[in-house]
């Protein structure tokens, strides 16, 4: 029976290597460590070259983060799955990287059979959510849904008015945008929204690409010229 490959991203080398020891000694006979990454953009470029089953991906690095990285192999590669590696500090970027494709996740203090059984168990499909801290996940998706209630029909109208605009952008794009349109910041989007700032810059960046805009006037103009030409038909 083939290993599992496990690629492991992580902006502390240490603690990377650390984890590339555990996993040969915890699970030698099943998994084998095809390579190390050092932030998303790595991450992403290693995928596509050493073809990983399973990415331990931690979630806050430079470059790109863990969100943003975890969202673009997941579109590229589905079948390759991707184990969120979190701190208890994390919940934000966590239900990020699980929007985005993620399998699910861990604590770094993880014990090292564990860890090997998490792998194992994305590996063959299922959903692993750390027992820790899935409980505040769940309480946040909760609130999340009770937001979502509470929006008001015009607030609904506006973010699809952009989604059919813009057909590559999903409906977390245009509420952002929605939101850029209303003069909020990155802090203030990602506070209203309960996500991390730099999952926010991260969304921004996608968003000016898939609108052909370089920034946020721009991005303001486009929208009111889209609104004027609707409203003169």
């Amino acid at each position: 029976m083939a290993k599992i490959r496990v690629l492991v991203v992580d902006d502390q080398e240490l603690f990377a290597r650390g984890l590339e020891i555990v996993l040969k000694g915890h699970g030698g006979e099943e998994l084998t460590v095809v390579g190390i990454a050092a932030d998303g953009r790595e991450a992403i470029q290693k995928v596509e070259a050493l073809n990983p089953d399973v990415v331990l991906m931690d979630v806050r690095m430079p470059v790109m983060d863990g969100v943003e990285a975890t969202r673009i192999i997941h579109e590229r590669n589905p079948a390759i799955k991707i184990l969120i590696l979190t701190t208890f500090d994390d919940d934000q970027y966590v239900a990020d990287a699980l929007g985005n494709g993620a399998q699910g996740y861990v604590l770094k203090n993880e014990k090292p059979d564990d860890l090997v059984t998490s792998i194992k168990a994305v590996h063959a499909g299922n959903l692993h959510v750390s027992s820790a801290v899935g409980s505040r996940l769940v309480r946040h998706a909760q609130e999340g849904m009770q937001r979502t209630r509470k929006r008001p029909i015009e607030y609904r109208g506006e973010i699809n008015f952009l989604l059919s605009q813009f057909e590559s952008l999903r409906n977390r794009e245009a509420e952002i945008l929605h939101l850029i349109l209303q003069d909020y910041d990155n802090q203030e989007i990602a506070q209203r929204l309960f996500i991390a700032e730099q999952t926010v810059k991260n969304y921004v960046t996608a968003i000016y690409g898939k609108i052909g805009v370089s920034d946020r006037d721009h991005a303001r103009q486009k929208v009111k010229n889209l609104i004027a030409a609707k409203r003169g038909t």
